[in-house]
């Protein structure tokens, strides 16, 4: 039974058909067989899909790390970019302007921004000055130092300066005149010696000549040490000292007389000895120290207290503990005052110790004698580089253009120190490198520093007068320029520049420019090479072989950070972005501030301005490398093309209006008015914020031509781009002579009469800069235009050679009038009156006035 029940055959329903039938056993192991394999096969796909994936997170991860660090490394990169110098040797050396390799100007007045001071052309340098003040006065101290317009001064200014050896300049106080005159001598191993006079005279017709006291100042720039030497009870006879650059020297402070031969008379004496933390606090220092404890007791006359300097007292606690974060070194700072009646004389005297074959001291009749030998090589070189005696023009206007020409020389500084600069990679400030500025500066009162626009203006002038000192302005300028080819457009180096900005002028960001008129004064020093094919000489080809590099670099700067958004046009970047503040946002970068541009900033902007003076850049840069033997083709090829009339005037020439303008998302419907500000009922109203003026736009922008005529119109006449024969000099001309768009019997107006924006707030604070007054760079730039196309075969150079004739006499003579009438030379002048306005004294580019008299352009 049991091996039959074991031997039964089961016939499966799959065999009733009669087929083959497989016993259940070997079946189902084939199954699981193949199941397994199948299982382990699905098994190991995963596993390879997931090794797969695993292995591609793996990569991504490493790449995201390598992308993140390579991204924080090239932030880094180009965060440090801004402050990266540029790779190409420098063009001055380090030591070009030590006493051992340029002795001549190692001294001068290189502080523009006091009244009267000098100091060496070295980092830290030893400073002297002058300081004043009138006793007897009342309470208020009226002390004079730095050149501040709110001092009230009649007027200021060098009368004769030659750049280099010696000074005379005026200062008219409320009723007596300072004479300042310094003159310098050679010898030695330190820069020679030098010698200051001091000259008061009363002014007034009062019966009590003034009592002044003078307060002659030394001080260090955190190295080198003073010793004062005390005479006769209180009176400080001289300061010995020692520094770096100077070695071993000597101050000696003479008494005060009545006149060169003159015996002395009566004064009395004070002197400080103390430290400052910094040249910016002087002032502060001195006003600190004064006391009135001191009685002014003439042989003939009463006793009356007056005020000197005594003990320096500290700041508060209050002030010590907001100053507790600053680290900065004290330095020696020796004050010698004299108090006296006018009129008087004192002189100073520098000598250094290694100057021992000196022939006698450089004091009374030798101190004469060497400013009148002086004087009169000035004039003679005046006269020979101008020419005005024999144009015909009177003695009186011969004395205003030399007083104008040795302002801009007397003006010249030398600072030292860092920029504060920012980039878009930047989330704070940078310390641009430390680095030395030979400049002129725009305005010893408002503008004590070096201002990129202006210096191309200045050295039109100072070229003329004397070449080496451009060159080497030209050379420190370009030795500020970093990898990228941008230099700061305003030079805010030290604690004493940076004590006269505002903060928010202080930082300087990479993206904006400056207008490029370092090119006018280079196309000055080549254009007698360049136009008439000769061979540049061995000094100049050295020197223009070390400025190319960086040259280079600066013009492809602004070939691509400014380039506009179709091909051949360009941009001014860094227009303010608050537009609802701004009536018209300001173009700070362009040189020109509130000029009117779009009423709505865009990068679909196109400036007309800027086009023309990439145009003259780049055929400077051509004839440059020409002259050098380096490539010229590319920049002979950009200077065709931006050259080329009918490109400008197919980027730039607007029909309708008959003129070149800019263009952009532009409306001429915009207001200033207040805004409303909310009161609910019942509160008083004064509680509440009190209501801006801000910008109404009444109809949309829309992408057009800006329809302001100005200025800006003028630029491919200006820079000299438009052909002599072009149809479009026509309109420029008939423009400029309209006196109810740019004419005035004063000069060019900088915006028409008849434009919506003429004398216009910008803002409520404000005032109108370029939207009406007469500026004098640019009359400068119209009067040379019209000139070049007065000179120039077309069918528009009678009507240039007259528009010339009258702009040129119109300009002339307000400037002189105005600086006959005022005493000053001035910043810009009113359209309808005339009158000198702004910053004074501006012997900037006002005294370009200099060059349209000799008519040397």
């Amino acid at each position: 039974m049991g091996r039959q029940r074991h031997g039964k055959r089961v016939i499966s329903n799959s065999s009733k058909d009669g087929s083959d039938s497989v016993p259940h056993g070997k079946e189902d192991k084939k199954k699981d067989i193949a199941n397994s394999i199948l299982h382990r096969k699905e098994k190991k796909k995963k596993l390879d899909i997931a090794k797969v994936f695993i292995n591609i997170s793996i990569g991504l991860c490493i790449f995201s790390l390598i992308w993140f660090f390579y991204a924080i490394y090239m932030r880094s990169y180009m965060a440090r970019r801004v402050i990266t110098p540029h790779p190409s040797p420098k063009i001055l050396d380090a030591n070009s302007t030590s006493p051992a390799v340029s002795p001549h100007l190692f001294w001068g007045s290189y502080r523009p921004q006091v009244y009267f001071g000098m100091k060496t052309r070295s980092p830290k340098s030893v400073v002297t000055g002058l300081m004043w003040m009138r006793q007897f006065g009342g309470m208020d101290v009226n002390l004079r130092h730095t050149c501040e317009q709110g001092d009230g001064l009649l007027s200021y200014g060098w009368l004769m300066h030659d750049g280099v050896n010696f000074g005379i300049q005026e200062i008219r106080d409320t009723d007596f005149t300072l004479t300042t005159e310094f003159v310098k001598r050679q010898g030695g191993e330190h820069g020679g010696d030098w010698s200051w006079r001091i000259t008061a005279k009363q002014q007034s017709p009062a019966a009590q000549a003034p009592v002044i006291s003078l307060m002659f100042y030394v001080a260090t720039d955190s190295q080198g040490s003073l010793q004062a030497h005390i005479e006769e009870r209180n009176r400080l006879g001289s300061v010995t000292g020692s520094s770096e650059e100077l070695g071993q020297f000597k101050l000696t402070f003479r008494k005060p007389s009545a006149g060169e031969s003159s015996t002395a008379k009566y004064a009395s004496y004070n002197h400080l000895k103390t430290v400052s933390p910094g040249l910016e606090k002087l002032t502060d220092i001195v006003k600190n120290s004064l006391s009135g404890r001191f009685i002014y007791n003439p042989p003939s006359g009463e006793k009356r207290h007056y005020i000197a300097v005594d003990t320096y007292k500290p700041p508060s606690p209050q002030q010590q503990q907001q100053q507790r974060g600053e680290s900065r070194k004290e330095s020696d700072f020796v004050v010698h005052q004299v108090t006296v009646q006018a009129p008087f004389q004192i002189e100073v005297l520098f000598e250094s110790a290694s100057f021992r074959d000196r022939p006698n001291q450089l004091a009374a009749e030798v101190l004469t004698e060497e400013l009148e030998k002086r004087k009169s090589a000035f004039d003679a070189k005046f006269e020979e580089t101008f020419g005005l005696h024999r144009k015909g023009y009177t003695p009186a206007q011969i004395k205003f253009s030399k007083a104008a020409l040795s302002n801009m020389l007397g003006g010249m500084g030398y600072f030292y120190g860092q920029s504060a600069v920012q980039s878009k990679y930047n989330e704070y400030p940078l310390a641009y490198p430390e680095g030395p500025l030979f400049t002129a500066v725009p305005s010893r009162s408002f503008f004590p520093r070096g201002f990129l626009w202006d210096e191309g203006f200045h050295q039109l002038l100072i070229n003329k007068w004397d070449p080496q000192i451009t060159r080497e302005s030209l050379a420190h300028w370009l030795d500020m320029i970093n990898v990228e080819g941008w230099i700061p457009r305003e030079q805010i180096l030290d604690d004493e520049a940076r004590s006269k900005v505002p903060g928010e002028f202080i930082v300087q960001r990479n993206e904006n420019a400056n207008p490029p008129t370092l090119f006018l004064a280079l196309q000055k020093l080549i254009v007698g090479f360049a136009a008439k094919g000769v061979a540049v000489d061995k000094d100049t080809k050295a020197f223009l072989k070390r400025l190319f590099p960086r040259l280079q670099t600066w013009f492809e700067w602004y070939n691509t950070t400014q380039a506009g958004p179709v091909p051949d046009s360009y941009r001014w970047r860094g227009r303010d972005k608050d537009t609802n503040l701004f009536l018209n946002p300001k173009t700070l970068t362009s040189g020109l501030d509130d000029y009117p541009r779009a009423s709505h900033p865009s990068q679909d902007e196109r400036h007309v301005d800027l086009h023309c003076w990439m145009a003259l850049a780049s055929g400077i840069m051509a004839d440059v490398a020409k002259l050098l033997g380096e490539p010229h083709h590319e920049y002979e090829k950009t200077h065709q093309i931006l050259s080329d009339n009918s490109v400008l005037e197919e980027l730039h020439w607007s029909e309708q209006l008959k003129t070149f303008a800019d263009y952009g998302n532009h409306t001429q419907s915009v207001a200033l008015q207040r805004e409303k500000v909310y009161v609910p009922p019942g509160q008083p109203r004064h509680q509440f914020l009190t209501a801006r003026l801000v910008r109404s736009v009444r109809k949309a922008p829309k992408l057009q031509y800006v329809n302001s005529l100005g200025y800006v119109s003028l630029f491919p006449f200006l820079l000299q781009i438009l052909r002599p024969d072009s149809p479009k000099l026509e309109h420029i001309l008939k423009d400029m002579r309209d006196d109810q768009k740019l004419w005035t019997q004063y000069g060019l107006r900088s915006l028409s009469k008849s434009d919506p924006l003429f004398m216009k707030r910008n803002t409520e604070h404000d005032a109108p800069y370029w939207r009406g007054p007469i500026w004098i760079n640019i009359n400068y730039l119209a009067v040379r235009a019209l000139h070049y196309y007065a000179n120039t075969e077309g069918p528009y150079k009678e009507k240039s050679a007259s528009l010339y004739q009258e702009l040129r006499t119109n300009i002339i003579e307000n400037v002189y009038s105005q600086y006959m009438e005022t005493g000053y030379i001035w910043e810009q002048y009113n359209d309808s009156t005339g009158k000198g306005q702004g910053s004074h004294p501006f012997t900037g580019w006002s005294a370009l006035c200099v060059l349209m008299m000799a008519e040397q352009y």
